[in-house]
């Protein structure tokens, strides 16, 4: 498992010091930085799981890190600042900020937001398929390969998607018919075989590498062999 990466940008170096020691007892990854521009680079080319920004900083404020950081990643930021007008408050969650910690604060309440907005990320965490090159998207109900759209039925669909959740698992043909077409279908464990047949010619007929494997008197599986 990777480790739960923090970045830091926080130009009062004892500070950032102080709060790197803290986060690392606690087993997370981070990473210190102390101006805005190297933050946001970092921030940008790299993978974290959370990012702990202070709003003043130098050669680029907090406000518009998070702002530019933005266009391109949704990476949940706790802004920090002496600042706790209202005001203030509002333009650092506008820009983007996650959540918003005032100065002084306890080391102890720090860490809670973190691991509190960590817990929110998870439980909204996209999920989507991917074996080899080919993807399966269900929130944009959208199938790629390649990086090339493949336009499928909803049968089709229905059929990739149970063949995704169950991959690497042999299903026979009554199986499929159950889940996919569902109890009261009427027609035979065939059309399995018709629909295996229009999936490979949209999913596998064109590439090299064949993702949908019979297994002989079974059934199908989704495997990368590769």
């Amino acid at each position: 498992m990777e480790p739960n990466r923090i970045l830091i940008i926080e130009d009062e170096a004892p500070l950032a010091r102080f709060l790197q020691l803290e986060l690392e007892h606690e087993g997370f990854h981070v990473t210190v930085v102390h101006d805005g521009e190297r933050g946001l680079e970092l921030a940008l080319a790299e993978r974290f799981d959370t990012i702990v920004l202070d709003r003043m900083l130098p050669r680029m404020d907090g406000v518009e890190v998070c702002r530019r950081l933005r266009r391109d990643k949704t990476t949940p930021v706790i802004m920090l600042t002496a600042r706790a007008s209202v005001r203030d408050r509002v333009e650092g969650l506008d820009c983007g900020a996650d959540d918003y910690v005032t100065k002084p604060f306890a080391i102890e309440e720090v860490i809670a937001r973190i691991r509190s907005i960590q817990r929110r990320t998870a439980e909204t965490v996209k999920t989507v398929f991917r074996i080899h090159d080919l993807e399966l998207d269900p929130d944009a109900h959208l199938v790629t390969r390649a990086g090339q759209t493949i336009e499928l039925s909803t049968r089709e669909y229905d059929l990739l998607k149970y063949m995704f959740e169950h991959r690497e698992v042999v299903l026979n043909r009554e199986t499929l018919l159950q889940h996919v077409w569902g109890f009261s279908f009427a027609g035979g464990t065939n059309v399995v075989d018709v629909y295996i047949r229009y999936l490979r010619a949209k999913i596998d007929d064109p590439h090299e590498v064949k993702l949908i494997h019979t297994v002989r008197g079974y059934g199908y599986v989704l495997r990368d062999k590769s």
